[in-house]
């Protein structure tokens, strides 16, 4: 059975470590380089250490280009930089784990068109494409939340997110709001009500209810903890309880990886695995849907090679059988 060969670009960061965590296992796919100018010749071991024992990498310089698909896990902006710097054979298809390419959606220089990878919203496109933007990791939690409502024109009003994402959201480069004697029994808000996924969430919601004009607000908070988002997303909502969480059944009914739960959830259900869960209340006239993912996998390198599975016709779930902690 022929392999699919990938490199990954980056590869020194919490995505890239995810990515390799997940490839090394895979059942149809062959890491054939991990990139980083950095760490070039050393061992991924070195800096990805728990992978000692399964895996024999080192860092390379240089960019193999045979290769069916090329994960870019750089930082935002990085990704178009390394483009321009590097032309990459048409026939790769490349899935980019930056913004850059999210919303506007093309890289003009060597005509390439990405796709906005949610499979929740895009399936049928990602299967056909040939690039792939992958989501940011609130706004993946956040869509999950928001699209079986979209889907049915029932957003009326302004849509408000309280959200809370671990200390790896903000990536491997240590700054002083990552550093542990600051995170440690601390909480703080960040970007209210600018943060850069609000453009995303906006426009997916818009792709699927195109009448919808309101504002969604977003309070970010950084949490005392390294892995896990929690968005509490509540707007007016007319109809029952049970009418709702019918609705969000049905709309997730064939995805693999996205869950209804009529019980409370909470994040240690979804962390280290590849699943969104959702909760269903009903308040007054208010409906609050509670959303967890792990922002590493869901958020990011999981729902990638979920991506990467459906560009290619295999399984869905191929190397995401993943195993939440629990307690």
């Amino acid at each position: 059975m022929k392999k699919i060969n990938i490199g990954i670009v980056g590869g020194a960061g919490y995505t890239a470590g995810e990515l390799i965590r997940i490839l090394i296992f895979h059942p149809r796919v062959s890491i054939q380089f991990v990139h980083s100018t950095s760490n070039a010749s050393r061992s991924v071991c070195d800096v990805h250490t728990d992978l000692l024992g399964d895996c024999d990498l080192k860092f390379t310089s240089v960019i193999d280009q045979n290769i069916d698909v090329l994960f870019l896990c750089l930082g935002h902006g990085d990704s178009v930089k390394f483009l321009e710097q590097n032309t990459i054979h048409k026939s790769i298809r490349i899935i980019d784990l930056s913004q850059d390419f999210r919303i506007q959606g093309t890289f003009k220089k060597q005509k390439r068109n990405f796709v906005y990878g949610l499979p929740e919203l895009n399936k049928d496109q990602i299967k056909n494409a040939e690039n792939i933007a992958n989501p940011g990791c609130f706004a993946t939690a956040i869509e999950l939340a928001l699209l079986p409502l979209a889907a049915k024109k029932l957003l009326k009003e302004d849509v408000h997110i309280s959200a809370m994402t671990g200390s790896t959201g903000a990536g491997q480069s240590l700054k002083p709001e990552t550093h542990f004697n600051w995170r440690y029994s601390n909480l703080s808000v960040y970007k209210a009500f600018e943060h850069q996924h609000l453009h995303e969430i906006s426009k997916s919601v818009v792709q699927l209810q195109p009448s919808y004009k309101k504002n969604i607000h977003l309070i970010p908070y950084r949490g005392n903890y390294t892995r896990g988002i929690i968005a509490s997303v509540y707007t007016p909502f007319k109809g029952p309880e049970k009418e709702a969480i019918r609705l969000y059944k049905n709309y997730y009914k064939n995805e693999s990886f996205t869950h209804v739960s009529e019980n409370k959830i909470d994040l240690k259900q979804v962390v280290n695995t590849n699943k969104c869960f959702l909760h269903i209340e009903q308040h007054g006239d208010q409906l609050l849907i509670t959303s967890i993912i792990d922002n590493l996998l869901k958020g990011a390198s999981g729902q990638a090679v979920q991506n990467m599975n459906l560009m290619f016709g295999l399984e869905e779930k191929a190397g995401l059988g993943l195993k939440g902690t629990a307690f």
